[in-house]
């Protein structure tokens, strides 16, 4: 298991996305490193946990509950295979192109240790935009990202760092709970009775998921599907 590819992305103006001064740092580019890894602060305030990365809409994106997104090389080789187009790494927007990993079948409050010092926190999965869709220049994206239900995982900083392309990842933790980041964002997209299950996960799940989870339960009771 390691990080294949590391990307960072740098603001530029596009046309597809609603950020106020209409620019994104969607579209990543793999670097060789090392980077400095450090949580960036709250959302709205903090961007990317990673130095150099131009996260631009704080709205929706960074913050230390989001501060890093992984993707598997192993489920953009797939994306690949559907579409028909080859997908560079970090296509999706994500810093951490991994090799090795089940990505959207970590669960919640998983830890990896990356390289010898960054130890990183599966938070959860991450939700398709507008601007994601323009970005790859795929009708219909966002429905077809929803449906495959593989979303990648954001990941909070325990331990900061610097990491490299090639950095070796190591589980270092696995939660008494069978939540995964799949589960999760099916939870919070396309099967929303599973909420409640989300509540097994409330210690490092993300805080807007849990909420999300909470109020479900409150509304229509603690039944699990």
């Amino acid at each position: 298991m390691k990080v294949l590819s590391l990307n960072l992305g740098r603001a530029r103006a596009v046309e597809y996305t609603d950020q106020p001064e209409g620019v994104t740092g969607m579209d990543k580019r793999p670097v060789e490193g090392p980077v400095r890894v450090a949580a960036p602060g709250p959302k709205g305030v903090g961007g990317s946990g990673l130095a150099g990365d131009a996260v631009c809409d704080t709205r929706h994106h960074g913050g230390d509950d989001q501060a890093v997104y992984a993707v598997a090389r192993e489920d953009l080789d797939a994306w690949e295979r559907e579409l028909g187009r080859p997908l560079v790494n970090g296509v999706f927007g994500e810093n951490l192109t991994t090799q090795g990993i089940d990505v959207s079948g970590a669960l919640i409050g998983e830890r990896w240790q990356v390289g010898p010092d960054v130890v990183l926190e599966v938070t959860s999965g991450r939700i398709p935009c507008r601007t994601f869709q323009g970005h790859l220049g795929e009708k219909g994206w966002v429905r077809r990202f929803t449906q495959k239900g593989a979303p990648g995982a954001y990941l909070r900083v325990i331990r900061p760092g610097d990491i490299r392309a090639g950095d070796p990842v190591r589980i270092v933790h696995r939660p008494d709970h069978d939540i995964t980041v799949a589960l999760s964002f099916r939870a919070v997209t396309t099967e929303r009775e599973l909420l409640p299950r989300l509540l097994a996960a409330a210690d490092t799940l993300h805080p807007g998921k849990l909420e999300t989870a909470r109020k479900y339960v409150e509304k229509y009771g603690t039944s699990v599907a």
